[in-house]
């Protein structure tokens, strides 16, 4: 299995994207990394980071598409961009998975233009896994549709259902539509529709959710218009983000509580753990015909790493062949 990453996506990059790579193939048996970026500045970066890369191939380009690049470019004047190649050489079939911590939008636009969509699938996805208080849920959109069709987010539930149940083992996900409030008749048109099309599927769907309590673990999918999952994934972020922060405040404030935070340091660790982003890789552009894991733009090796894992699960589970049936036989019905 070949997964190729985009060598010179995100803050970090490459010395980030390289570690991560070198970490992946120490850790994870039966794969191939393929780097796509400037063959000198990946030579160079590994060279004085102490980075071996003797086990990966480089595709040379020297160019990168950069975050305030205009999306479209991605099949224009930046067609040949460390992210457009890499999502070219996929369609071509030189690759099994494609890894970016790019821009998120030209990776939507590429994905959705140079690989293509699922037939069927109306509008691609980003899923991000977030942590809850007894394990994960799958966010769907985190922001990739703003605007959105009902038809879509029937979509999502379908989509993110196969998803956690083929890659993170949950027998018969529970999903639940992001809304104002958990009665059926809340919500504008879009979650009024979307309502009637998802309870009339043969899923698992719990109905509404409230903000409020997704952080509790009452679902495994999340499914809303990227508008409204765009909000909850920053505000979740935030709120961890404010949570870390604090209890350093709380623990560093004096002799005693340093002393408290010795005796709780491997609960404190786990949490800490629990809430890292790096730890559940990136998150995957759901509805592309071969498997996109967008990671994140600030992702550090422990991060690559672990979205290159995404990556090999999303090839070696068959999540795309289950979701091109469903949605077949959806259309057909």
């Amino acid at each position: 299995m070949k997964i190729i990453v985009d060598a010179f996506g995100g803050d970090n990059a490459p010395v980030a994207v390289l570690k991560g790579c070198e970490l992946a193939l120490q850790e994870y048996t039966g794969i191939e990394i393929a780097l796509v970026g400037d063959t000198d500045k990946i030579k160079q970066a590994s060279m004085q980071n102490s980075i071996n890369i003797s086990g990966m191939q480089i595709c040379q380009t020297d160019e990168v598409i950069e975050i305030e690049d205009d999306p479209l470019e991605i099949r224009k004047s930046k067609a040949n961009s460390s992210m457009g190649l890499g999502l070219k050489m996929l369609a071509e079939g030189a690759g099994d998975a494609f890894v970016s911590a790019g821009s998120t939008g030209a990776l939507v636009v590429g994905s959705s233009f140079i690989v293509k969509r699922i037939k069927g699938i109306k509008r691609a996805a980003l899923a991000p896994i977030m942590p809850t208080d007894n394990g994960c849920f799958m966010l769907m959109d985190g922001g990739a549709n703003l605007d959105c069709r009902p038809e879509m987010l029937m979509q999502f539930g379908i989509m993110g259902s196969i998803y956690v149940n083929r890659i993170l083992g949950v027998d018969s996900p529970r999903i639940a539509l992001a809304n104002v409030g958990a009665e059926e008749t809340k919500g504008t048109e879009l979650q009024l529709a979307a309502y009637e099309l998802l309870k009339n599927l043969p899923l698992n769907f719990t109905g509404n959710v409230e903000a409020r309590d997704i952080p509790f673990g009452v679902c495994d999918v999340v499914v809303a218009d990227g508008f409204t999952g765009n909000t909850i994934l920053k505000m979740m972020e935030g709120m961890g983000a404010f949570i870390n922060k604090s209890l350093k405040e709380i623990f560093g404030s004096s002799v005693k509580t340093k002393a408290a935070a010795l005796l709780v340091m491997n609960q404190l660790k786990a949490f800490k753990k629990k809430m890292d982003y790096t730890e559940y890789g990136g998150a995957p552009l759901m509805g592309i015909s071969k498997p996109v894991i967008k990671a994140h733009g600030s992702s550090n090796a422990n991060a690559f790493k672990n979205a290159i894992r995404q990556a090999k699960d999303f090839v070696e589970k068959g999540v795309i062949a289950e979701i091109t049936e469903s949605i077949q036989n959806t259309s057909t019905n």
